[in-house]
């Protein structure tokens, strides 16, 4: 940014973020015969009609609203645009005009309020408050030419030279630091050469989000990187990438055309012809996207760097996308408890209703029971391992019994008082966020002394099984998939599928809800284990299932109850042990006298 000699004084911008949406207004114009004509309400084309937000005058002329046009409004909208984004999208020039990009370089983009910007400008004074969905900023002094400046940026993207049109240097320069208070309302927009015809507009979803356009030759090779997505967003086609802090939004028909054709690598002549674009225009939007992080050119050996890069080939692009998808930095959605379908839909009970079918009580022990032949919790630490082998003797209901009470019982139900915003919510041993526990159990058993082979529902509260499915094939396709996450090298006594009632998280979380019931799914298969090590049992998790097969073996719809887990349990063998020297390979660190010389 080229500065002038006006004393910094006179430019200065005074800027104060209120740190609150837009200020409250009331509902309706001023009424018949008060003083002065009350509010005048602009609302920029292809924008949502503000309506009763307008603030209310009632005294001389009402302040003046634009409203950006746009996407509505985003949530989380209020991130940091780019200082090197954002000083290319407004180049000054000591006030002569913004300069054409040299030849072969990218156009800058323009600046352009995100999607549910306001700009108010008060009937008094000189102050402009630009209002953002979750935060807003009041700017001072704004007046003549700077005001009139904002009023045409409320109103869309324009070229630099109309932006900036009959500013003096100092008010180009008070307008630009305006902005740059602002850049978190911001998007930066990728113009048609020559023309207001928004190609591509990109729009920030972190705080830290930086990026510079990169020169594309006309002899270059562009792709989309590995991790690039298109999907549907508020009405508009948006590209994606957890690598990159931006979000496209492909606003013209040849942007959406041009996207499509980097799926498969090519040139800019090519990808141009295809999108119908002109060359220039077709360079400009690939140099954004390419310095963005969304495209990539081809090294001299042909290849690209998310095929080619050691930590990126790493990364398989699901597990990536959802790493930056369940964790806050990255993304500006809406995130957590945040009750986002609460009065719309109802939510599910805490406690699933169970399934008919034949049932069998099972073995509850006592506290004193255990507290006598149980080991400590550190011996059920130390000795804990996966088992995949099995004693001869199979085990029993009584163990099962036991295993099922002391790891998924129900312990208390806490119903709230009609008209409370409190959940309804169950105890049980293992932690659940939000005390959502929406994980079931179901217990496939293929010998087990005191009870009959079959697929069983496990009953939290009455302490049962229930008896869901006794075709013998079925039983066997459960195992054998449970096998083969062991390398064929285990047949177990008991298989028990975990499953998760699924809108029983995301009726409260957004974002994180699959997530969160993963984390639960491990929470629970370490309470398995100790409780399992504590019974002389031979446990297993597994890292791999059927989720369709177990749900049409269950009689589950897959998108409200699937599977998420399989843990595998059997006797374990006499002579299986974890005392004496480690195998081969194996050497003791850290403490070995820990080295515990019995089985529990």
């Amino acid at each position: 940014m080229q500065t002038t000699q006006t004393p910094a004084s006179a430019i200065e911008p005074e800027a104060r973020d209120t740190g609150a949406p837009a200020p409250a207004a009331p509902a309706a114009p001023a009424a018949p015969g008060a003083e002065g004509p009350g509010p005048v309400r602009l609302t920029a084309p292809g924008a949502a009609d503000a309506g009763d937000a307008a603030p209310t005058a009632t005294g001389g002329a009402g302040p003046v609203q634009f409203t950006a046009p746009g996407a509505a409004d985003t949530g989380e909208a209020a991130s940091t645009a780019a200082a090197g984004a954002g000083d290319a999208a407004s180049p000054t020039t000591g006030g002569a005009g913004p300069v054409p990009p040299a030849a072969g370089e990218p156009a800058p983009a323009v600046p352009v309020f995100t999607g549910g910007v306001q700009v108010l400008f008060g009937d008094e004074g000189d102050v402009a408050t630009l209002v953002g969905p979750t935060t807003s900023i009041a700017v001072r002094p704004v007046r003549g030419a700077v005001r009139a400046a904002l009023g045409r940026l409320a109103e869309g993207a324009l070229p630099a030279e109309e932006l900036y049109a009959g500013l003096l240097p100092a008010e180009r320069v008070h307008v630009e630091r305006i902005l740059g208070r602002a850049r978190h309302l911001l998007a930066h927009a990728v113009l048609a050469r020559g023309s207001r015809r928004v190609l591509v507009r990109l729009e920030p979803v972190a705080r830290d989000a930086a990026y510079e356009p990169v020169a594309v030759r006309p002899d270059a090779t562009v792709r989309l990187s590995r991790f690039a997505f298109c999907r549907s967003r508020e009405g508009a086609l948006v590209l994606e990438s957890p690598l990159v802090k931006y979000r496209a939004v492909l606003t013209d028909a040849a942007a959406r055309t041009l996207a499509a054709a980097l799926g498969a690598p090519g040139t800019p002549g090519r990808l141009g012809a295809d999108a119908g674009l002109d060359a220039e225009s077709t360079t400009d939007v690939l140099a954004h996207l390419v310095g963005a992080g969304f495209a990539e050119l081809a090294d001299e050996d042909g290849a690209f760097a998310s095929d080619a890069e050691p930590v990126l080939r790493q990364w398989d692009f699901h597990d990536l996308l959802f790493h930056s998808r369940i964790r806050s930095g990255r993304y500006d959605d809406v995130f957590g408890a945040v009750y986002p379908h609460r009065g719309a839909i109802e939510p599910r009970p805490a406690v699933k209703p169970v399934p008919e079918g034949p049932s069998m009580p099972l073995y509850r022990p006592t506290r004193e029971e255990i507290a006598e032949r149980d080991p400590s919790l550190t011996t059920a630490i130390e000795t804990r391992r996966s088992i995949r082998g099995y004693g001869e003797q199979e085990m029993t209901a009584r163990q099962l019994g036991e295993f099922l009470y002391r790891v998924a019982r129900v312990r208390a139900h806490y119903t709230p008082e009609p008209g409370s915003t409190r959940d309804e919510v169950v105890s049980r041993p293992y932690p659940s966020g939000g005390q959502g526990y929406e994980l079931e159990l179901y217990v496939t058993v293929r010998r087990c002394a005191g009870l009959e082979p079959g697929i069983y529902y496990y009953d939290p509260v009455g302490h049962r099984l229930v008896l869901r499915n006794e075709e013998e094939a079925d039983r066997e396709s459960l195992f054998h998939v449970a096998s083969r996450a062991t390398g064929m090298e285990a047949r177990p006594d008991v298989l028990v599928t975990v499953t998760a009632r699924f809108q029983r998280m995301s009726w409260k979380y957004r974002a994180i809800a699959y997530a969160t019931t993963l984390r639960h799914t491990g929470v629970l298969y370490q309470t398995m284990y100790l409780v399992a090590t504590a019974l002389g049992l031979a446990p297993c998790a597994l890292g791999n299932g059927d989720a369709d097969m177990s749900a049409r073996v269950l009689g589950l719809d897959y998108l409200q109850e699937s599977s998420v887990g399989d843990f595998l349990l059997g006797s374990r063998r006499p002579d299986d042990s974890v005392a004496g020297e480690p195998g081969e390979g194996w050497r003791m660190l850290n403490s070995p006298e820990w080295s515990l010389p019995d089985n529990p």
